[in-house]
């Protein structure tokens, strides 16, 4: 093995979330007066968390984020992805097999909330891989772009996390793996929700896949 333990982002990596979520959010700003593309909201708001982003929205809508807002924009999300939600293609496939190959020794390190990464890894049938190695950047001092997350997944798994490999698809998420001290793969496929693979390379990853089947040849 390459490494001694696999830390896996969920948005976008594992689970086919981010078009339902941003609809959700795009839908949810334009009712403030804040009209964008599906595009622009994914460019916006991609690998980010909303409550990190009050002060763009309250920017450009010139209403308060509110707890109440942010909880119905978490109800109405959460509504659309035990809805719609999908794994990523061949995601469950190659977990499994990481999972076999490293016998166990793989997390989940999202900039999520919690309740948000559980609920996904039981609608895709990934939950059994993450079991009690699930770790949210809600609970982390500072999520991503900053290390934290990762350097509690790492610390949990007993790992050092310069023998950790990440994998990423968003500029912020692989700042956070690089931060960290990982070694971090950049998953770019071509739907829209990820970011471009020359954005990831510039930002520290080390290579750059399209498709989850080729990760387990990869990560050795």
């Amino acid at each position: 093995m390459k490494f001694d333990a696999v830390l896996f982002d969920c948005d976008g990596v594992l689970v086919d979330s981010e078009p339902i979520t941003n609809g959700v959010l795009r839908d949810m700003l334009e009712e403030r007066g804040w009209k964008l593309s599906s595009a622009e909201c994914m460019r916006l708001f991609v690998g980010k968390a909303v409550i990190d982003e009050r002060a763009t929205i309250e920017a450009n809508t010139g209403k308060p984020v509110t707890q109440a807002w942010l909880d119905e924009f978490r109800g109405r999300r959460n509504e659309g992805l035990v809805e719609s939600l999908l794994a990523v293609h061949n995601a469950v496939e190659a977990v499994s097999q990481i999972h076999t190959t490293y016998q166990g020794r793989i997390a989940c390190a999202s900039g999520a909330d919690r309740f948000k990464v559980e609920l996904q890894l039981k609608k895709c049938g990934l939950m059994p891989f993450f079991e009690n190695r699930i770790f949210s950047g809600h609970e982390q001092p500072r999520s991503k772009p900053f290390p934290d997350v990762y350097l509690a997944a790492a610390a949990a798994l007993g790992v050092d996390p310069k023998r950790c490999a990440v994998v990423e698809d968003t500029v912020t998420g692989v700042t956070a793996g690089v931060a960290a001290g990982c070694t971090v793969f950049g998953f770019s496929p071509p739907e829209l929700g990820h970011d471009a693979p020359k954005a990831l390379l510039a930002t520290g990853a080390v290579h750059v896949f399209t498709d989850m089947a080729d990760l387990p040849a990869l990560l050795g």
